[in-house]
């Protein structure tokens, strides 16, 4: 995993969520999900590309259940941008890069 994403866990979730003004993404998936693995480069890349801008947070499911279930995520990956602790866009499912960007108000 690239040196610009985060992981959070229940224990650190609200404190990422609430790190600052720059918009923060958070990527709920699952090591055995498909899609998943799909968009993990993608988001590495924008993490690298937009690193103090942007923050890009991964939340592995599997292991904070609690979160997905709190935040409504039904599918992954399921990735919602966060900017001062408020959810401003969601995006399930796996797109190329431009079209995930733009749903996410990037």
């Amino acid at each position: 995993m690239s040196e610009n994403l985060l992981v959070a866990t229940k224990d650190n979730f609200n404190q990422v969520i609430n790190g600052g003004a720059n918009p923060i993404i958070v990527d709920f998936w699952a090591s055995w999900c498909v899609p998943c693995r799909m968009i993990s480069p993608i988001l590495e890349e924008v993490a690298s590309e937009r690193a103090g801008a942007l923050t890009v947070v991964k939340v592995n499911v599997d292991e904070n259940p609690g979160l997905a279930a709190e935040y409504g995520v039904m599918s992954i990956p399921t990735l919602i941008r966060f900017q001062n602790g408020q959810e401003t866009s969601r995006v399930v499912g796996a797109l190329p890069k431009a079209q995930l960007l733009k749903r996410l108000g990037l």
